[in-house]
């Protein structure tokens, strides 16, 4: 998400605690803020899927082969 969608998020914020929002942007920030909520799933999916954990044998296992439906390339 850019830098400046997240900027107008808390604009939208700010306004509308201090005179409120139109019905515009009202639908303008629960749009923004559904995005953002998506790119901070997609960004922790994609941390989780790059995650190995060495097992007591010794043997690795990449989690996200395994839990996160993540295939070999």
């Amino acid at each position: 998400m850019r830098q400046e969608d997240i900027d107008r998020i808390n604009a939208l914020y700010h306004k509308s605690q201090s005179v409120g929002l139109t019905e515009e942007e009202k639908e303008e920030q629960a749009r923004l803020r559904k995005e953002y909520v998506a790119a901070i799933r997609a960004s922790l999916r994609g941390s989780l899927n790059n995650i190995s954990i060495q097992e007591k044998d010794g043997t690795i296992t990449d989690l996200g082969k395994k839990f996160g439906g993540v295939k070999d390339v």
